[in-house]
């Protein structure tokens, strides 16, 4: 953890600040268990942010309702970041959405799927996937945020979960059709991400994967 505007510095790299890309952090008007009625505050301690979409490959996901991605006047919907979540939680229909199109890539990549291993529901045969320096060679997933034209990009990394030998899974899960949150990330898909929360200007930055600028946060250094 690092406290303060930066820099901050890694072994193999340098300021990864010069990395970060900027996005709106939301603060949900609506706190689930909801608070004591005598509470001046009901928002959310969590922090959200401004998710427009979803791409695989740099191909947009369609398939369900965007306005899902969206927190409404109840506090429901949107994109939570949660380190409490080990695996990244998605709506019933963004997750089949995601999932059929990752599927479909990673056919035209000649990966093999296998049977599902829960609470995973795409697996895949390892033993002709490549290994590079940011994971898995897999289709790669993109959040489209508001604010820029970069999106926050999960490489297999991130993306993929190693459950036994010779198969991986894409390590998001299926959070049913009827969640509070649409989306929460989960710390699988956050590891060696640089993420800068800047309470003053209600922005987050983003690194996307550290690994992919021979840095990691196990090697971070003072000065």
């Amino acid at each position: 953890m690092f406290v303060g505007s930066g820099p901050y510095y890694f072994i193999n790299y340098g300021d990864a600040s010069k990395l970060l890309i900027k996005t709106p952090l939301l603060i949900n008007p609506v706190s689930y268990p909801r608070p004591p009625l005598n509470s001046k505050d009901f928002s959310s301690p969590e922090y959200f942010i401004d998710e427009k979409g979803i791409k695989v490959d740099r191909k947009p996901v369609v398939s369900f309702n965007t306005s899902l991605l969206s927190i409404d006047n109840e506090g429901k919907g949107g994109t939570m970041i949660s380190t409490m979540t080990y695996y990244t939680v998605l709506h019933s229909s963004i997750y089949k959405a995601l999932v059929t199109e990752f599927v479909k890539e990673a056919a035209a990549k000649k990966m093999k799927r296998v049977g599902s291993v829960a609470p995973f529901g795409a697996c895949f045969s390892s033993e002709n996937i490549k290994n590079t320096m940011t994971g898995p060679a897999v289709p790669i997933i993109d959040l489209v945020v508001k604010g820029n034209n970069a999106p926050w990009r999960i490489y297999g990394a991130n993306s993929m979960i190693i459950v036994k030998k010779n198969v991986l899974c894409l390590g998001f899960v299926d959070g049913g059709s009827t969640p509070i949150t649409s989306i929460i990330l989960g710390g699988h898909q956050l590891e060696n991400n640089l993420l800068q929360f800047d309470l003053e200007s209600s922005m987050v930055g983003f690194s996307s994967s550290l690994l992919l600028h021979n840095a990691s946060c196990s090697q971070t250094r003072l000065f």
